[in-house]
This record gives structure tokens, C-alpha cells and sequence, in this order.
């Protein structure tokens, strides 16, 4: 049976992309901006910053006259969410706690840098204890492996990461926020990335993404705001066990990489569209690895609840 975690309501959760796959094209300058509105939830982006295979966010909770911050995932390069952060005018010195989704590079490739630029050193980081497993790697042939880079305990320490290792959910920010944890597998078309392996005691196997978990928020009256990395334990399982956990049930936003690129049409993205109707979202926010045709299928399919994310994306969830 999984823990049970309270989450508080809060009257406005505000997400800042920092790091995504694309950039908005229309706007000529960084005081440019695109705005379309909508009820309940303000959009804003900004161009001149760097789009890369990556995903990084500032997310703010406000609760009254209270506001805090954290930072979840760090983007895939060294300085290319820290180079954003300083184009959209982010106040990283008010981040307070720092989460990871997994221990791919292209979450975690900018920690040091963006880091530094809180001004504060052992920041209470929340992960999955598995997200130090090494080595890991794309198989394209026995012959040909891409290794990943390895994100170990050290690496984090000297970024100026205090780690705090769990695979239980974990309230943060003082229980604004909540991080979940080891996601239970109960889809069956959910089957994570074949072609991403690892090595467990010595053998090579597919990586069963144990590490790979999401953060969730309550928004007064709206219900959750569950924000994902990659989802490699699978979007509709996160979603799930999200709603378990925290005992809420109605879904107010869907935010995060599904990593549905290059998968089965038919087999995987198909069902997983359906099943993300079926917990009704206010909004649906497919980012980094959903894929181009996964996003397109997804805004066909729920287009009063899709919002197009990017670098530089501000989004505001409001109760």
C-alpha cells in the first residue's frame, strides 16, 4: 500500500520553463512577449534564450501574501538553463529546495550553475536514491552504446546540493509541494524506453527507471498540479499515483515530459491519450521528450485543455 502525504492548498502555483526543447520564434526580443489568455492560468513567452533536449523550471507557490520557490530539474548543458534564467529576469536567490525527476544529463546538466546563482550553498535536493546508478546508456547495437554521462553523490555535493535520497513521497516546502517518489507500474502499455539501458550489479539490462519521479502541488478548489521530467515510469502511472498519495483526486494541470517520442502510435501514445482524458485536466501541458507527433495528437484530441509549453513559458495556476 503507498504512504499517504498531505499536500496544502495554495492559491497560485507559477511554473518558469527555464530549460525545454523549443523556443518561440514570433517575438523579436526579450521584451517581446506572446500572451494568450485563459481563465485560471496566465501564459507568457519570451524569446531570445536557448532551446535544448533538456528540461529545467522555477516554480513559485503563494499561499496569502507568502511566496517561495524551488527549482526542479537543471536542464541539459552547464550554463544553458543558468543563460536563460538571467534572459527572463528569474530571482534564483529565493529558491529554497531543489528536486530531481531522474539522473539523465539533460535533467541535470546545469546544477552547478544554476546553483550558484542562489547564493546559497547546501540546498536540500530530494531524489530518488537510484539516480546515482551508473553507468547508463542508449543501445543502438550490441556493437554501438552512447554512455551517459554519470551523476553521482560527489557531483551533486560539490554543485552545493545537500541530498536528501528517498524513494517514499516527501513533502517539500513545508508541504506546498510534494515530491513522489518511486512510482508503482500498473499501465500495461507503459513500458518505459527500449532502447535505454543500464548495468545492475554487473549485467546489462533495460533500465527499469526506478529513479524516475514527478512533483505534485494543490491548488485551492483546482485540484493538482503534477509536474513530470521524462515520465519514464510512464505519465498516466504518475498521474495515478499522484491521486493515491495525496488523497486528491481532481486534476487541475498535467505538466512534464511524457516520452512518448518514437513510440507505437497505436500501442502506447493512443492509450495514453485516452487515459489522460479520463482524469479530465483543466490543462494539459506536454513538454521536452512527449515528442513532435505525441504533442500534436495530444492538442488534436484535448484542444480546450492544451497549452504549448517552450523556454521561457510562464504559467500560472491560479485557485
Amino acid at each position: 500500500m503507498s504512504e499517504t502525504i498531505t499536500v496544502k492548498a495554495v492559491d497560485r502555483v507559477e511554473i518558469l520553463t527555464l530549460q525545454d526543447n523549443i523556443i518561440d520564434m514570433v517575438a523579436q526580443d526579450n521584451s517581446a512577449v506572446v500572451q494568450r489568455a485563459m481563465p485560471l492560468v496566465g501564459l507568457e513567452v519570451k524569446k531570445s534564450i536557448l532551446a535544448e533536449h533538456g528540461f529545467s523550471s522555477l516554480i513559485t507557490v503563494t499561499v496569502g501574501d507568502t511566496s517561495r520557490s524551488m527549482l526542479f530539474d537543471f536542464g541539459f548543458s552547464e550554463h544553458g538553463a543558468a543563460f536563460n534564467a538571467d534572459a527572463l529576469g528569474a530571482d534564483l536567490t529565493r529558491v529554497e529546495e531543489m528536486a530531481l525527476s531522474h539522473g539523465h544529463l539533460d535533467h541535470v546538466g546545469g546544477i552547478s550553475a544554476l546553483v550558484e546563482k542562489t547564493g546559497k550553498k547546501d540546498i536540500p535536493l530530494v531524489l530518488h536514491p537510484k539516480a546515482f546508478r551508473n553507468p547508463r546508456f542508449l543501445k543502438i547495437s550490441d556493437e554501438f552504446k552512447i554512455y551517459f554521462p554519470a551523476f553521482t553523490r560527489s557531483k551533486a555535493a560539490a554543485a552545493g546540493a545537500a541530498v536528501v535520497d528517498t524513494d517514499k513521497p516527501y513533502a517539500m516546502l513545508d508541504h506546498a509541494a510534494a515530491f513522489l517518489g518511486e512510482i508503482p507500474r500498473i499501465t500495461d502499455f507503459e513500458q518505459g524506453a527500449p532502447n535505454l539501458f543500464c548495468e545492475i550489479d554487473g549485467e546489462e539490462q533495460p533500465d527499469p527507471f526506478d529513479d524516475d519521479s514527478a512533483i505534485i502541488f494543490n491548488v485551492r478548489d483546482k485540484g493538482l498540479v503534477v509536474v513530470s521530467g521524462c515520465a519514464h515510469s510512464g505519465i498516466v502511472n504518475t498521474v495515478a499515483h499522484a491521486r493515491k498519495i495525496s488523497g486528491i483526486q481532481k486534476v487541475m494541470a498535467i505538466m512534464g515530459g511524457f516520452h512518448l517520442a518514437g513510440l507505437d502510435e497505436e500501442k502506447v501514445v493512443k492509450p495514453t491519450i485516452d487515459a489522460l482524458k479520463a482524469f479530465n485536466p483543466t490543462y494539459i501541458i506536454p513538454t521536452h521528450c512527449t515528442g513532435r507527433m505525441a504533442v500534436q495528437r495530444i492538442e488534436k484530441e484535448m484542444p480546450s485543455s492544451f497549452l504549448l509549453n517552450m523556454s521561457g513559458t510562464r504559467l500560472t495556476f491560479s485557485a
